[in-house]
């Protein structure tokens, strides 16, 4: 190897270590961070490509399963304002003349059991994230690691959005007979149409409506993930890194 060629692949090692230092150190919060000298880990020999790709791989395990655990736990869609599920387009009206004639309990009721639905659903994108970052190849990775600042994100949508939408169908439909969003539709549209001159509301498709707002949620959750890892000027490492470069630190 020549010495231009040693200078630039260390040059390269150092870049990729330190974005992936803050990954990880992003990824995993600032609890768990030991002291650590960076400077030993860029003089060191430089790892090889499938070492640090393996490392990016489990941060983003990580990252994808806390996402996955934050929406699908109680109020994770609910409590979240930005990304609360409303009703279609089709009850928008159905729900004002409700509220001014002194049902907006019932309208709360069904909106709140439509995110409940979502809450359920986000449980599922875990093991499809997994078996996406499983499958990424090296090349993948080092795209990821070097690309725009939601290149993550549009990964595992390109990648999942087809089976997250076939798992989270059917997990969205029995949840909402569970927490009783059909229920709760049903009184609304009974309600609504035993208003004079109100008609019945436009059909809608419920479930596909509260899939779409479920996925929506997931990759918008994700995307604000990854820029939260790429904006982290943290040069410090965490148990995960250590063990990552365990190499080049002999």
């Amino acid at each position: 190897m020549t010495q231009r060629t040693r200078t630039s692949a260390l040059l390269t090692h150092r870049m990729v270590s330190t974005t992936l230092t803050a990954l990880l150190a992003s990824t995993f919060g600032c609890a768990e961070m030991q002291n650590f000298d960076l400077g030993s880990l860029a003089n060191s020999t430089p790892l090889s490509e499938s070492t640090v790709a393996s490392g990016l791989k489990e941060a983003l395990e990580v990252g994808t399963t806390r996402a996955a655990r934050t929406l699908s736990a109680a109020g994770g869609f609910s409590d979240n304002s930005l990304l609360r599920i409303g009703l279609p387009d089709g009850y928008l009206q159905v729900a004002s003349l409700l509220r001014s004639a002194g049902f907006g309990g019932a309208v709360d009721e069904l909106e709140l059991t439509m995110n409940r639905a979502a809450e359920k659903a986000a449980g599922e994108a875990t093991p499809v994230f997994t078996s996406a970052i499983k499958s990424m190849s090296v090349s993948d990775a080092f795209q990821i690691l070097n690309g725009p600042s939601d290149a993550a994100t549009r990964y595992f949508e390109d990648k999942t959005s087809g089976e997250l939408r076939a798992r989270f169908t059917p997990v969205v439909t029995t949840a909402m007979d569970q927490v009783g969003v059909y229920q709760a539709l049903q009184d609304v549209t009974a309600m609504y149409e035993r208003i004079p001159f109100a008609g019945k509301p436009a059909a809608t498709d419920f479930t596909g409506y509260v899939t779409d707002g479920a996925l929506s949620g997931l990759f918008s959750t994700l995307a604000e993930e990854e820029k939260k890892i790429r904006d982290d000027p943290s040069a410090r490492s965490t148990a995960l890194l250590r063990q990552v470069f365990s190499q080049a630190r002999r």
